[in-house]
């Protein structure tokens, strides 16, 4: 039986689930809009499929950004924890600048609006978090075991993280799991796992944890299977961390009936 308070929604293919994203982002900025409230989210690269509908979107139909604050959740760095160049081909930073010029210009969100984790200034960006009154909606997608931005399970035989340590972990720059860069290679790069950065920094799980709403996508299919069976049937765990998100007030999960096969294999 399904955990009463973990909630989701199928979608019939990746696609479907992009158009979910892009739809609902267009519209939850249109109502703050609308009742003249700032909108404040926390935004991933990764799915990054939804990206090109929601510009579409937001021209099509004069969505206007200016009182939108976007928070990027985490970004790659190169083997000694400094950032990688602004026009890597990974670069979230990159990918997240040049959306914001596929929209209208009269609709873009201001500059100092859209932030970016910074390894020189780690606590910044949950400062700002801070000022502009919390975060209003959290977007992202779930790892193969289970993190949600870069938060990795902590494994290791000497030092031992609680589950409410992990809850309340901030901003930080860490070793990429092997599985996630096995796993973010192949999708992104045919496995040249040569190329790809082996290090990041994240938001940490409190400042996700005190989105108002969360909704996390999950379109991975076969390999993303046991990560979305345990988000949903679980125990917390911080092996996976996305059960620590389990109890949030306002959490659903978007996920395809590929994806969700397990899940549905046990109802």
């Amino acid at each position: 039986m399904k955990k009463p308070d973990v909630s989701y929604t199928l979608t019939e293919d990746p696609d479907a689930s992009a158009h979910h994203f892009a739809r609902y982002l267009a519209d939850f900025i249109k109502e703050q809009n609308e009742t003249n409230l700032p909108t404040r989210l926390i935004l991933p690269v990764g799915p990054v499929r939804p990206y090109p509908i929601l510009a579409r979107i937001i021209n099509e139909e004069n969505i206007s950004l200016k009182n939108v604050h976007i928070f990027n959740m985490d970004e790659y760095l190169d083997w000694q924890g400094r950032p990688i160049e602004e026009d890597h081909p990974f670069s979230f930073k990159k990918f997240m600048n040049e959306f914001y010029k596929s929209l209208n210009p009269a609709l873009r969100p201001p500059k100092d609006q859209c932030h970016f984790p910074d390894v020189y200034n780690i606590d910044d960006i949950s400062s700002n978090i801070e000022k502009v009154g919390g975060i209003d909606l959290c977007l992202g997608g779930v790892g193969v075991h289970g993190h949600v931005a870069f938060n990795e399970p902590v494994i290791s035989r000497f030092h031992q993280v609680t589950i409410e340590e992990f809850k309340n972990s901030k901003t930080r720059i860490l070793s990429l799991a092997p599985e996630t860069q096995v796993m973010n290679s192949i999708r992104t790069n045919g496995g040249c796992f040569d190329e790809f950065p082996p290090m990041a920094i994240t938001l940490g799980m409190k400042d996700i944890l005190n989105a108002r709403k969360i909704r996390l996508y999950c379109d991975g299919g076969a390999w993303q299977q046991e990560a979305f069976y345990q988000a949903i049937y679980g125990d917390e765990d911080v092996r996976y961390p996305v059960t620590l998100l389990q109890d949030h007030a306002d959490l659903q999960f978007i996920a395809t009936k590929e994806t969700a096969q397990k899940v549905l294999s046990r109802r």
